[in-house]
């Protein structure tokens, strides 16, 4: 069985300057915690998605994912050093409230990369 992705199509060239244009960003990663599941979470997730919705206007986290499965509530992808992500996310109100625990990594992307429409 041959792998249906046409690799040979990539150059190292290509790679090259690809790699050459990789970017510093910092990936946040929120799991749930039991408090999620209490009376009054859902207005407190409401204000954290308000805040991310902000975040993103500004573009300090233009990448924004909810996950909601019992491991991961959500990522986004901060264009701030993983410092300044931290600091950001220590006042959101899901973080504050206990309904996740919050997780910053430094990673690398493809400045314009886009999710597809």
């Amino acid at each position: 069985m041959s792998d249906p992705i046409a690799t040979e199509q990539i150059t190292d060239e290509q790679m090259q300057q690809r790699v050459a244009e990789l970017k510093p960003y910092a990936l946040m990663v929120l799991r749930p915690t039991p408090k999620l599941r209490e009376p009054g979470a859902e207005q407190v997730v409401w204000e954290h998605g308000r805040r991310n919705m902000a975040l993103q206007a500004l573009g300090l986290m233009p990448i924004v994912c909810p996950v909601g499965d019992e491991r991961i509530a959500g990522i986004g992808i901060f264009n701030t050093s993983v410092e300044e992500a931290e600091a950001i996310m220590r006042d959101d109100p899901g973080v504050l409230a206990g309904l996740f625990t919050l997780e910053v990594h430094a990673c690398r992307g493809f400045p314009g990369d886009l999710l597809p429409l």
